[in-house]
């Protein structure tokens, strides 16, 4: 898809990333002449038809409603476009790397700097919920470092689906980082101000500790140490 332009405008030059929920692109913004990063969020295919309707439903909904923050550690949402009947986030374009990138390379951090990624993180966090805009996935890999040290959160806007059977919806799979995500969230799929900030707190232990708090063999052997320890 390089080079393809979607919604008329955002040219796709190359992709820089990649998830459980899609692809980031950075991309050219043709009609006002800058950089983008446009993410391409795909349902999982495991997700049914109504499930997968739901979700970019969702989507579309909590990209526009992030749009509205401004605040120096969160990632600008710009636009939220449709093609394909899929959802296209298009965002501030950070040269960075993210806080997992870091771990990788340099190991765990030593406090002070810890509390540096704390302290922005908090106040990214702080902003959304004071606009009534949850996270949901707070996570090393979606905290940008940029190369002045500047600390910001992205992916706001994009939506999980939370369905009677909570973060589970298919045996075995899960719709997440299940590593971060709170334990009343992991039994019951409910989102809140205070699972945003426990997902915030295991993040700051890996970045001290190199590895999160609950980390299993898989997920859902994850899920259930939140459960039961």
């Amino acid at each position: 898809m390089q080079h393809v332009v979607i919604a008329g405008r955002y040219r796709l030059l190359e992709p820089v990333g990649r998830g459980g929920m899609g692809r980031v692109w950075r991309a050219l913004d043709e009609v006002l002449h800058r950089e983008v990063a446009v993410k391409e969020v795909l349902p999982p295919n495991w997700l049914s038809e109504p499930e997968g309707d739901e979700l970019r439903r969702r989507t579309l909904r909590e990209a526009r409603t992030a749009a509205r923050l401004r605040h120096p550690n969160v990632v600008r949402v710009y636009d939220v476009v449709p093609v394909d009947g899929d959802p296209w986030i298009v965002m501030e374009y950070v040269p960075s790397r993210t806080l997992q990138d870091v771990l990788n390379d340099e190991g765990p951090l030593d406090p002070a700097r810890a509390a540096g990624v704390g302290r922005a993180l908090l106040a990214a966090l702080r902003a959304a919920h004071a606009a009534n805009v949850l996270h949901r996935d707070v996570k090393p890999q979606n905290v940008l470092v940029t190369r002045d040290g500047q600390i910001m959160l992205t992916d706001f806007g994009l939506a999980t689906f939370e369905g009677e059977d909570g973060i589970l919806t298919r045996p075995g799979m899960v719709l997440g980082s299940p590593q971060f995500v709170a334990p009343e969230r992991a039994a019951e799929g409910v989102s809140s101000v205070e699972t945003d900030l426990w997902s915030l707190g295991a993040t700051l232990y890996a970045a001290v500790e190199g590895r999160p708090p609950y980390a299993r063999g898989s997920a859902v052997a994850t899920l259930a140490a939140l459960a039961t320890d």
